[in-house]
């Protein structure tokens, strides 16, 4: 009685994993555009007579999701990285205080942030510590954690 039951507890486990295994290798088929590699949808030429309106450089997407995709996509060249870190620092440079010891839990993000940079393969030493140095400035408290965050993503660069 008891070899049926672990028997029929193994098969459902392998059943749940076959599945599991299939959702796995199941890929979505919606592309998220990042801005440095905005391609036309439709292949349709596009008439000579009809004007292209595009956005002017002016107004940029200033959010920190918007942000984030931008410098986690390996295509950016050094130059689109620091503009976006700019962008970055202007507009989202501050961390909320920590809570006690502990770091709040939006700085996460920022941890996240320095990791892709010091693994991005466009990413230089410049880069990195230019940004590291406005971050510290601007978030003093969380000085200890900034480093550990850089260590973490240089230690874990391929060389």
């Amino acid at each position: 009685m008891d070899a049926e039951l672990i028997i029929k507890a193994i098969m459902g486990l392998v059943a749940i994993l076959a599945i599991l295994i299939f959702l796995l290798f199941l890929e979505p088929d919606t592309e998220e555009k990042t801005p440095i590699d905005k391609k036309p949808t439709d292949k349709k030429p596009i008439p000579e007579s009809e004007e292209i309106t595009q956005e002017p450089d002016s107004v940029q997407k200033t959010d920190l999701e918007f942000l984030v995709k931008a410098i986690k996509n390996k295509r950016a060249d050094a130059d689109e990285l620091s503009k976006t870190l700019d962008l970055i620092i202007k507009h989202h440079g501050v961390v909320h205080r920590k809570l006690g010891l502990r770091a709040h839990p939006d700085f996460d993000i920022y941890m996240d942030i320095l990791f892709t940079i010091c693994r991005h393969p466009n990413a230089n030493k410049d880069l990195i510590i230019k940004f590291d140095k406005e971050l510290e400035e601007l978030n003093s408290e969380y000085k200890k954690e900034i480093n550990d965050a850089i260590t973490k993503g240089l230690n874990s660069r391929r060389v």
